[in-house]
């Protein structure tokens, strides 16, 4: 080595192309675009536009289960390594899962008057606190743990299906129990079991939810029964490889505990 030269630092960031880099900042303020919506849907469910706030909560749920993958497409973790996409995603996937379809089920007379309509909308929102805050609330195989607080399907269905506030209050009470239930809920966009068949279920699904706010206040029958049963397939799924996980957890302890069988 010459006596001038320079040591190469190993542990050096490598340096990605601009376009790269601008592509990934793009992907960040997509993702941040779902902050706007949920403002949105707040806003139109005050003024009583509850069709526009469910459009609006459609695209919010396109825009959340294509910024992972783009993200991942563009390698924003490698390019902008400083900013924490998956907190940003985590805020505003509170705001328009959470926050806002339970200020849409209040401004719809969804939930029961007085006391008890107030502690039912706490309780989603004190629940899916929780939720987002425990560290494993997504497992290291792409799982979600505890229902997913998917409370704008909850809102939409209320509102699509006209349930009324005490339909809505077991809903609540059921599902925010199921929050601390570790049931492993799939992940469609990143469980990698099934994962074709999940997407194109869930694309489906997105597809009925068109068609019945579309139709609403009058879902037509087969296309209500289409949208459940994805419902159906996904909660089956869900505990079948739950049930399943765990079984084959205990056989191993017992294998192990038994090498000799």
């Amino acid at each position: 080595m010459r006596e001038n030269a320079v040591p190469v630092d190993s542990a050096a960031p490598p340096s990605f192309p601009l376009g790269l880099r601008l592509a990934g900042a793009a992907v960040h303020l997509y993702t941040a675009l779902g902050a706007v919506l949920g403002f949105w849907i707040v806003i139109a469910a005050f003024r009583g536009e509850v069709v526009a706030a469910l459009w609006l909560g459609l695209a919010t749920l396109f825009v959340d289960g294509t910024d992972g993958m783009l993200a991942r497409h563009f390698r924003v973790k490698e390019t902008i390594p400083w900013f924490d996409g998956a907190r940003m995603d985590d805020i505003v996937d509170y705001l328009t899962y959470v926050f806002a379809p339970i200020v849409l089920l209040w401004t719809t007379d969804r939930l029961p008057d007085g006391l008890i309509g107030w502690v039912l909308a706490a309780l989603p929102l004190l629940a899916s606190c929780y939720q987002f805050c425990r560290v494993d609330a997504k497992t290291a195989d792409h799982f979600f743990l505890g229902f997913p607080s998917y409370w704008n399907v909850v809102a939409f269905y209320a509102i699509v299906l006209d349930v009324g506030p005490t339909g809505v209050a077991i809903a609540l009470v059921v599902l925010t129990v199921l929050v601390f239930v570790p049931v492993r809920y799939v992940y469609p966009s990143r469980t990698k079991l099934l994962r074709s068949l999940n997407l194109a279920l869930a694309g489906t699904w997105l597809v009925t939810y068109a068609v019945l706010l579309a139709q609403y206040p009058d879902p037509h029958p087969v296309v209500v029964a289409l949208s459940l049963a994805y419902l159906v397939y996904y909660v089956g799924l869900s505990l079948y490889l739950t049930v399943g996980t765990r079984l084959g957890s205990r056989r191993g302890s017992r294998q192990a505990v038994e090498p000799g069988r």
